[in-house]
């Protein structure tokens, strides 16, 4: 049995994309197969932090980022009041070796996909593949694709690894019997709308809280008009009994969101006026799964969403598939392409992110709202000293850090 290449990627995301151009740096050969009968930009914004900004500038993308995203200069938490609670600088402005990028995953997704076909050729992402199952055979690996003929397609490779996210067809064979994703008791709603700078013109809010209504808000695109407005991105996040469907393209509605947040005008955003000039809206549950015991059977493997879908509340799940990505292709590097790499792989991301999964569910850097939010029992404060100290709160953002990979002094030294 022949070999069609050394990797076969499942999924022509963020994940595998960045993985296809990590092993070609390398020298491994690899194909990327992609269920999509066509690849389009999807979604709406995401923030890349500056440990998978670091994995990207060693790509060669980091000037190709910049001038598609918002180069990040700010965190900011507020009250669903509106009143500062605290702010930090963020990226080079922190003093990061590397930026934040604030850019809508669309953007992020075409300079990838432009760069693997520019590198690997045209030909190295296979779309209409939707992977079924993938089997060891003694020295390789195989998988089946079916195309949207329902034509069953049989490849062959080294190593298997599925980057093929939350609704992964290898995690569902490897794990039949895991249970319904974990509801986090919260819904959002996100949208993208065009608006006037507000703040730095580069400041990534978060306001509110679940129970009375929390914002993730940022812009994604500079200079979209004439009139210098941005693309900015918004989060809703709202407590709801229920969880809505677990599709990134589920549609929303406005009425859905606007009563939680229809006095919310304040004099640095309005937020309501915001919400109602967005023309899409999109649905989804916030939801997570457990950590697995494994990723791993022999030449097969999970990575990124895959392998360890997160709560979206510490602007990270991106940023640790892209990590991954870089990790497995240096064990492939030193170890050769096979099982023991995998292993060496799985050893260490695995804690990595379970770390991360639990950290998001606990205290991710909005736990800031919580605490705030909690202590005055949802009221005005007179000074925000007199609720919590701005140390306390710098502990918060700073252990999130420290386990999500990204603390200012161990991130500029490691890399």
């Amino acid at each position: 049995m022949s070999k069609a290449c050394d990797v076969l990627i499942v999924g022509a995301g963020i994940a595998g994309l960045t993985l296809a151009l990590e092993l070609h740096a390398a020298g491994i050969t690899c194909q990327v197969y992609e269920a999509a009968p066509e690849l389009k930009p999807l979604g709406v914004g995401i923030n890349v932090l500056p440990h998978a900004v670091c994995v990207l500038d060693r790509l060669g993308l980091r000037d190709r980022l910049a001038a598609v995203a918002v180069t990040t200069k700010e965190s900011a938490y507020f009250n669903h009041h509106g009143q500062l609670i605290y702010r930090e600088p963020a990226g080079v402005a922190a003093g990061y070796a590397w930026p934040q990028f604030s850019i809508h995953r669309g953007d992020l997704h075409e300079v990838l996909l432009q760069a693997v076909r520019e590198r690997l050729g045209t030909d190295a992402v296979v779309t209409d593949r939707r992977c079924t199952d993938a089997r060891n055979e003694g020295d390789l690996a195989s998988t089946r694709f079916v195309d949207s003929a329902g034509a069953p397609h049989d490849v062959t490779a080294s190593v298997v690894v599925a980057c093929d996210g939350i609704h992964s067809a290898l995690r569902k064979q490897f794990y039949p019997d895991e249970g319904a994703p974990r509801y986090s008791g919260n819904n959002m709603w996100r949208g993208a709308v065009k608006w006037a700078p507000f703040l730095s013109g580069a400041t990534m809010v978060r306001a509110g809280w679940f129970t009375v209504g929390k914002m993730v808000i940022y812009p994604i695109r500079d200079a979209v008009d004439a009139d210098g407005n941005q693309l900015v991105n918004w989060v809703a996040e709202i407590a709801r009994p229920q969880p809505a469907r677990r599709d990134w393209t589920g549609r929303g509605r406005v009425e859905d969101v606007l009563p939680t947040f229809a006095d919310w005008r304040f004099d640095w955003l309005d937020v309501a006026g915001l919400i109602e000039s967005t023309t899409e809206i999109l649905e989804y549950p916030m939801v997570d799964q457990d950590p697995l015991p494994r990723w791993t059977f022999d030449r097969l493997t999970l990575l990124g969403d895959a392998a360890h879908p997160m709560v979206p509340r510490g602007s990270n799940g991106a940023g640790q598939a892209i990590l991954d990505a870089s990790f497995i292709a240096e064990q492939f590097k030193q170890r050769g392409v096979g099982p023991e790499a995998l292993v060496a792989y799985e050893q260490v991301r695995l804690k990595a992110t379970s770390d991360v999964v639990l950290m998001n569910r606990k205290a991710p850097p909005d736990k800031i709202l919580q605490v705030v939010h909690e202590r005055t029992n949802g009221a005005r404060f007179e000074r925000i000293e007199d609720v919590v100290g701005k140390d306390e709160l710098a502990d918060i953002v700073n252990q999130y850090k420290a386990v999500a990979g990204y603390a200012l002094d161990q991130l500029n030294v490691a890399r």
